[in-house]
């Protein structure tokens, strides 16, 4: 089984209004999938049903062999998400934040300090571990959100818009960082509305435009179209 995701005729209405339409694409295991759309094409709503955060009105999502309506459970314990807006608590530390993210994810009590410094080191987040997240830039949020989701090294990872905003060096560190995680193993599903990210990241591209799947294909062949 070479697809970490398999999604068949995912629909989604919000009372009359059809926000994703009847779409269907896969993801292989192992590569960076970006999912590019201008606002408001339905992006964050499809990752929202992949991450069982919203109900599809229709359709059939498959993560890792396992319907996710039947067995999300095993499903979310292999998952991570950041969204759009960073998640971190900004009344507690860089480490409390990810101390916290692990009990939530029952990472065992024995690894999780370890893998806590090894992340803020990673992420260049080490000297500020014991300053309040009220305090951080932009980018420094993010770098934290994205280690907070993979401290319990899922084997898929969801990012919505990870860099819109962030200055050039901390857009160059998240892009970096992905490539990282990504040659490591970890199979990537990227939304995001800058075709140049997309391009400098992807291995496939799928567009989406008013809900509906316009194309799917490598950047190269997308570009050359």
């Amino acid at each position: 089984m070479n697809n970490a995701i398999e999604v068949y005729n995912l629909t989604k209405y919000y009372g009359d209004l059809l926000a994703v339409d009847h779409i269907f694409f896969e993801v292989q295991r192992g590569e960076v999938f970006g999912f590019l759309g201008p606002n408001g094409a339905g992006k964050t709503t499809t990752q929202r049903m992949l991450t069982t955060l919203l109900e599809p009105t229709e359709g059939q999502i498959i993560i890792h062999g396992h319907d996710l309506a039947r067995e999300s459970y095993p499903v979310k314990r292999q998952m991570g998400l950041v969204p759009e807006e960073s998640n971190v608590y900004t009344e507690l530390t860089a480490w409390d934040n990810l101390m916290f993210t692990a009990q939530l994810y029952r990472v065992p009590r024995s690894e999780r300090a370890t893998r806590a410094r090894e992340l803020l080191e990673t992420f260049g987040l080490w000297e500020k571990r014991n300053v309040k997240v009220e305090n951080f830039s932009k980018g420094m949020r993010r770098r934290l959100s994205i280690a907070m989701a993979i401290i319990h090294k899922p084997t898929l990872l969801f990012l919505d818009e990870p860099t819109p905003g962030l200055d050039a060096q901390s857009a160059r560190a998240i892009r970096d960082l992905i490539r990282q995680l990504n040659a490591e193993g970890t199979t990537i599903f990227l939304t995001t509305h800058q075709i140049e990210e997309a391009n400098q990241l992807c291995d496939r591209v799928a567009i989406i435009n008013h809900g509906r799947i316009a194309a799917i294909d490598t950047p190269e062949r997308l570009k050359a179209a």
